[in-house]
């Protein structure tokens, strides 16, 4: 499931990241890998803000969908 679907607080295992090598390459710049841990902190308005790698990093919906957990 995409990561816009995730509940806030769970810690959740990255499975996929999907979209054009640029995506990818720019989504794993920033700590999304398979294998590696993702928590959500809090989603509002459609965007979302994560904890990855012991970093807060916000999302847009349209970028967190493209993650698979």
């Amino acid at each position: 499931m995409p990561l816009t679907m995730a509940q806030a607080g769970t810690e959740n295992t990255v499975r996929r990241i999907t979209g054009k090598d640029e995506t990818r390459r720019f989504l794993e710049s920033l700590g999304f890998v398979e294998g590696g841990t993702v928590t959500v902190v809090t989603q509002m308005a459609g965007s979302l803000i994560v904890n990855v790698k012991d970093a807060r990093v916000a999302l847009s919906e349209g970028m967190a969908r493209r993650i698979m957990i």
